[in-house]
């Protein structure tokens, strides 16, 4: 009975898969690196499989405003390398009222389009649980550079920009070095530390700053660090701030004023987000992009791609919105370990 059951649940599916003549895809949220590959692999994944394929500009912005175009093979060559995103992004505040769901979901029903891939953060999945409530089919893609999605252990964008914020800071540590000052370089997360974490351990930081791991007198002990190493023979120091700590600059000018050492603050910025993708980057985004449209043709809905345990899975949006995540604690005490002299 249950193999019978079983039997006819995926009969079911691989209907509402039949069902499925045009599959829409947006990019929401900050750009990341990779985006492109994946809709790239969407694409032509989705092609090779008999569905037409939308492209609806600036996210749910774009879809309120109906910038939808049609894309084909051509439409998604050489694109693969580039850095942002093809269909461009925006944030709405419109999608998240009812109101502007209601309105998404009639125009995905004017145009054809009978599902959606939804490339971006948590607040995009927001969007496309909302889609699917109103009949649309949806499949999340984390793409986001802040690697803060809890059910993933991969988000497109971390690895370029990791690597990006990894070779800026080399270039100031020469320079730090060279006039024996205290650098604090800012990059991004405003509430997730990852990139500060891993970069700080690349880079050989001397202190790095957390969200999730903010202390209250975090200032006085890195003046008391700076003061110990300086006694020891230490001619610079290296600081890893993630943005959502607070204002490098000043934080510059009390560390000088506390140590005497000069102390110069330097943000990495936004070219984070920009450049041309790393090979894991593509890799990586063309397979969950595929993954996607495969979970469409075979009926599912209301799905996130993620990548766990060295393998793709898929979760329910409702499920994967309501994980947590958290720093390695590992990581952060061997960072802690290794930067002692």
């Amino acid at each position: 009975m249950a193999a019978k059951k079983a039997e006819q649940a995926k009969m079911t599916e691989k209907k509402a898969g039949d069902n499925i003549k045009t599959i829409g895809v947006l990019t929401s949220g900050g750009d990341a690196p990779g985006m492109n590959a994946v809709i790239r692999a969407v694409v032509r994944t989705a092609l090779a499989n008999g569905k037409k394929v939308k492209g609806i500009r600036r996210g749910y912005a774009g879809l309120l405003d109906e910038d939808i175009i049609d894309m084909d093979a051509k439409s998604v060559a050489d694109i693969i390398q580039r850095g942002g995103t093809i269909l461009y992004t925006a944030r709405c505040a419109e999608f998240t009222t009812p109101e502007g769901q209601d309105k998404g979901a009639a125009i995905c029903k004017k145009h054809g389009i009978d599902a959606v891939v939804v490339i971006g953060g948590d607040g995009s999945f927001q969007g496309a649980r909302k889609l699917a409530a109103r009949g649309v089919n949806t499949i999340g893609i984390p793409g986001t550079i802040d690697l803060d999605i809890a059910c993933t252990d991969y988000t497109i964008g971390f690895d370029t920009a990791i690597n990006t914020a990894m070779e800026a800071i080399d270039k100031v540590r020469d320079t730090s070095t060279s006039h024996e000052r205290c650098s604090i370089i800012e990059v991004m997360g405003r509430h997730a530390g990852y990139i500060a974490l891993w970069c700080g351990i690349a880079n050989g930081a001397e202190d790095i700053l957390l969200p999730e791991r903010y202390e209250e007198n975090f200032e006085q002990r890195i003046i008391d660090n700076i003061k110990e190493k300086r006694s020891l023979g230490k001619k610079h120091h290296i600081i890893i701030n993630a943005e959502g700590i607070g204002d490098s600059y000043e934080m510059a000018k009390r560390i000088e004023r506390a140590t005497g050492m000069e102390t110069r603050a330097t943000i990495v910025g936004h070219i984070q987000r920009g450049g041309s993708p790393t090979c894991r980057d593509r890799v990586y985004a063309s397979m969950m992009g595929a993954k996607a449209v495969d979970l469409l043709c075979e009926g599912k809905n209301n799905r996130l791609v993620a990548y766990k345990d060295g393998k793709l899975v898929d979760y329910d949006i409702e499920e994967a919105l309501a994980m947590t995540k958290d720093l390695d604690d590992y990581m952060v005490t061997m960072s802690k370990k290794l930067s002692r002299k």
